[in-house]
């Protein structure tokens, strides 16, 4: 279910303990010695639970040939226009949107992760995290959370997560040499064979950004600054390409995966003249009519949204994913008890899957009852438990909180979704007054100290000449 808002993630119940409350701790702390004077640079992630389940689909027979463990590694997209795809550790990838709107193929994708796959395997990125300080790297805490934990939270497409960096500090953290780029290209073709994938598709990825280096720096994509080409490089990628034939079983749904997550990424993206021409081309009448439906209520026309939505849910009536997308349709078209029947539905088929329990307690709230209001405190509490790097569900889990009387925990849920945002400074204005209200020595109570902790060491670094 995608959505558009400003940069933020974080995601908690009031109290969680063991490694959770830790982590939380151990990644404020981190953002304090991270963050820098300098401008922040925010970036959107694009969460949606329907597109990550096929990106991560076509993902996991490459991580697997790479020795990699899929239930480790998340696909997750950033809401950009530009082409690039990079790695900040070993738990996600993160993938342009506007790559994955240029790709052609179902192999072109899995191209692109399996050369960021070898970066993983290889060891590139755990040399270069060993020296981020020196590297000067400015972040938000959705990047320290995702340096530690994996950025394997957020809401639904669109709420994001905060990755700030300047420009100059990004391109250290991010840029691979060519030694990097040469081992990750033949890994690459390598992981690929074994999937029963050509690695040709490798080669057409790069033939792409081909005369970029002639451009000014202004002027190319990212992936040339983080990844640079060049002809030696492509003819080597040919050349691994030749030789590493498919050995693998290919898998038969990866061009279905690719067409449905590219088709719902470009139908809430690229608007609805889009969204209804490129529905006529889509593979399967399923895809077509969810892309039908995310333009109708684009326009709006909100009751042929509904209309095509419920006909997309008789056609698949056990798929979780569907009935998250007719309730994220019925709560934006003001039909708050539809919307949570059809989220109920959805958590019902999908029960792990937080970012739809997220949009199950979002429309609780939404219907404004006691009951149903202390009903999507329980629904957002556990969805946090399960991911906690959502900010929209944070700002949810703060307005529950505020309407069933916890005040304090409706300060902290504030105050830990702006410093996820990296605004250290509204953040230890919402901790302070979280730490005045709830019961001192408490688990909210620390996690109010560790946002406060974050706060002050970056206003002191702030001062610093």
């Amino acid at each position: 279910m995608l959505h558009h808002a400003r940069p933020f993630v974080a995601k908690g119940r009031p109290a969680p303990s063991g490694a959770a409350a830790g982590l939380l701790s151990l990644g404020v702390l981190l953002i304090a010695l991270l963050l820098q004077t300098a401008p922040l640079r925010a970036e959107v992630l694009l969460r949606d639970p329907d597109i990550e389940h096929s990106l991560n689909a076509l993902a996991r027979p490459v991580l697997t040939a790479a020795g990699l463990s899929p239930s480790q590694i998340r696909i997750l997209i950033i809401k950009d226009s530009s082409l690039n795809a990079f790695v900040i550790d070993g738990r996600a990838i993160f993938i342009h949107s506007g790559l994955v709107l240029k790709l052609k193929s179902a192999a072109q994708l899995q191209a692109v992760i399996a050369h960021e796959a070898g970066h993983i395997a290889n060891g590139h990125i755990s040399r270069r995290l060993s020296n981020v300080r020196s590297a000067r790297s400015a972040a938000g805490l959705g990047l320290a959370l995702s340096l530690l934990a994996g950025a394997a939270g957020g809401s639904k497409a669109g709420a994001g997560v905060a990755i700030g960096a300047t420009s100059s500090a990004r391109r250290v953290l991010l840029a691979h040499t060519r030694g990097e780029e040469s081992a990750a290209d033949q890994s690459s073709a390598r992981y690929m064979a074994r999937a029963g994938i050509d690695p040709k598709a490798m080669v057409e990825v790069l033939e792409m950004f081909r005369g970029q280096e002639a451009l000014s720096v202004g002027h190319q994509d990212p992936y040339m600054l983080s990844h640079p080409l060049t002809r030696d490089r492509l003819r080597a990628a040919m050349a691994y390409a030749a030789s590493y034939r498919p050995t693998g079983k290919p898998d038969p749904k990866a061009a279905y995966w690719f067409a449905r997550a590219r088709g719902k990424l470009g139908a809430f993206l690229r608007g609805s003249t889009w969204a209804l021409r490129e529905a006529k081309k889509a593979p399967s009448e399923d895809i077509r009519l969810m892309m039908t439906a995310i333009a109708y209520h684009r326009i709006p026309k909100p009751q042929k949204a509904i209309r095509t939505i419920r006909q997309l849910a008789a056609k698949r009536p056990r798929d979780a994913y569907v009935y998250d997308l007719m309730g994220q349709i019925l709560l934006e078209s003001r039909q708050t008890g539809p919307a949570a029947q059809a989220y109920r539905r959805a958590v019902a088929l999908a029960p792990k899957e937080p970012l739809i329990a997220a949009g199950y307690g979002r429309a609780l709230l939404a219907q404004n009852t006691g009951a149903s209001t202390r009903k999507a405190l329980s629904v957002l509490e556990s969805a946090r438990a399960r991911d906690p790097r959502d900010a929209r569900l944070l700002r949810d889990l703060a307005l529950a909180y505020a309407k069933t009387g916890h005040n304090g925990m409706a300060s902290l849920a504030t105050a830990e979704r702006f410093a996820l945002q990296g605004n250290l400074t509204d953040a230890g204005l919402h901790a302070k007054r979280a730490a005045d209200l709830l019961p001192r020595g408490s688990v909210g109570w620390n996690r109010a100290q560790d946002v406060l902790r974050a706060a002050e060491q970056f206003a002191k670094r702030r001062k610093r000449p």
